[in-house]
């Protein structure tokens, strides 16, 4: 059985300062402890529970996937400069050759008091990471006086949608029990950040009170069919163990969760009227887990701290079902895992076999440092192969969004939310695509081309909407300039009552 640590003070290497940990909560129990419900029964792998609906039969017995490739362990990837004492719980983002990192620190120079979110980056999750002049990593966000924040800001997960990062993160006033809650903020770089609220669009669901005064926080977000994904650690949750430990998951459309919430319950997901209803069904027995989504096995994963390193279990779309076994990521830890993502939280692609394999890294502190708190951030990885991700098309064009490739007629192909859309300049499609592949893959053949962006054109600007590409009467909205600029596209101003009216394609880059 593992353990829990609480909110704690301690003496930092700053004088005068004293620094305020929001304490993680590590392992776990039993699948059984953090969903007691009689209704669940234990899955084969036993990392959490399998729901059986009314009526229903026994889900079928989950795939045992292929595992090789461990990497990683060897090293410290990243630390913090100045006074920072401990370092845990990343989020971690691929951008093209570029591998972003934001986790929980403490500056004394980034006042106030108590947990501050650093940010580095580097060419890959090894490290070693650097702040982005190449220096120490740069405190990027801290408490807000006078708000639910006020002290700690930590356990950051960033995502990047349609050009705009959010950021979803663990704030608290004080050290007070129960005073854990989740926050929100965007930016348009991921390093300047402002927050949409000043209340929490998270608080603790108070269904019970048990010795773990953590509250409601460690949050892990993912975007998927146009609903953002948000699962995270609610010590007062009806569905949670003895000790606090349960994974809990509400989605919505609105980033902010202010309004169309929906939480995961036994009979699947279900409209509440607020995002602090009754937490009455957790989808794995941990605290301070990460999750992704995995286009290319058509599933979720979950990563969580177990007694021989992170484990990855795996749930179907509706989380009715756990299609896979789960599988183990060995390694040193103390604190909980970041998984190495895409901007919208799916799994990265691999780099040697896109649609047959799949790599898993993450990145978590490994030690308990002399101020009693976790750091020592270091890289493990495996690789899943065998799989057959681009079968069909619809999967296919899923596992494929946001890459090109040439076409059968000596332009190229970029697959876009499902769409394939034929581009005249190789230097265009490089602008808008996240990766370009050398060779075609036969499964677009048998995908009509829904639209083509010639040379020249035409582009369009309205003031508060960015920039956007005409082709056949649809606008598709463009998040790079330079893309146009390649493209040797006459930008045109528009009105926003002008830009609204177009019927709107997905969006570029």
């Amino acid at each position: 059985m593992g353990t829990s640590r609480h909110r704690k003070s301690f003496g930092g290497p700053v004088p005068a300062v004293v620094v305020a940990l929001v304490v993680m909560l590590v392992a776990a129990c039993t699948a059984g402890e953090a969903a007691p419900n009689a209704e669940w029964a234990e899955s084969s792998g036993g990392s959490g529970p399998v729901p059986r609906r009314p009526g229903s039969s026994s889900p079928d017995a989950p795939i045992t996937l292929a595992v090789d490739n461990p990497r990683g362990g060897d090293r410290v990837v990243a630390s913090g400069g100045e006074d920072a004492v401990y370092n845990y719980g990343p989020t971690v983002l691929v951008e093209g050759d570029t591998v972003r990192m934001w986790w929980c620190s403490q500056y004394g120079s980034a006042p106030p008091a108590g947990d501050d979110i650093l940010y580095a980056q580097a060419s890959s999750p090894s490290g070693p990471f650097a702040g982005p002049d190449g220096g120490v990593p740069r405190a990027v966000f801290s408490g807000n006086p006078g708000h639910f924040d006020a002290m700690h800001t930590c356990d950051p997960s960033v995502l990047r949608v349609n050009g705009k990062y959010y950021m979803y993160y663990t704030g608290a006033p004080d050290d007070h029990a129960h005073g854990n809650a989740i926050g929100v903020a965007t930016s348009d770089d991921g390093l300047r950040w402002s927050r949409v609220t000043t209340e929490p669009i998270v608080r603790p669901a108070h269904d019970t009170h048990r010795d773990n005064t953590y509250g409601a926080g460690q949050p892990a977000a993912v975007y998927l069919d146009g609903w953002f994904y948000l699962m995270f650690t609610d010590t007062t949750g009806e569905a949670a163990g003895w000790n606090g430990a349960g994974q809990f998951l509400l989605r919505s459309r609105d980033p902010a969760f202010a309004t169309g919430v929906e939480a995961l319950g036994p009979n699947g997901f279900a409209p509440v009227p607020h995002t602090a209803s009754p937490r009455t069904r957790s989808v794995v027995d941990a605290f301070s887990a990460d999750l992704v989504w995995v286009d290319a096995l058509e599933a979720f994963a979950i990563a969580h701290q177990t007694a021989e390193g992170t484990t990855l279990t795996f749930w179907n779309r509706d989380f009715s079902a756990q299609p896979y076994e789960s599988v183990l990521i060995r390694s040193q830890w103390e604190e909980g895992p970041g998984l190495v993502r895409q901007p919208d939280g799916h799994a990265p692609l691999s780099q040697s076999d896109v649609c047959g394999r799949v790599p898993f890294d993450v990145v978590h502190a490994t030690v308990m440092g002399q101020a009693g708190a976790p750091t020592d951030l270091r890289h493990y990885g495996i690789d899943v192969y065998g799989i057959d991700g681009c079968g069909d098309e619809r999967r296919a064009l899923a596992v494929l969004d946001g890459l090109a490739m040439p076409s059968p007629v000596r332009t190229m192909d970029l697959v876009v939310d499902g769409r394939v859309v034929r581009i005249d300049r190789r230097s265009v499609a490089t602008a808008l695509a996240r990766r370009v592949l050398d060779e075609r893959l036969s499964v677009l053949d048998r995908v009509p081309v829904a639209a083509r962006l010639t040379a020249g054109a035409r582009g369009v600007s309205a003031p508060g909407e960015g920039l956007g590409v005409v082709l056949d009467g649809t606008l598709w909205p463009v998040t790079s300039p330079t893309a146009l600029e390649a493209n040797d596209s006459p930008v045109t101003s528009i009105t926003p009552e002008e830009w609204r009216a177009y019927p709107k394609g997905p969006v570029l880059g």
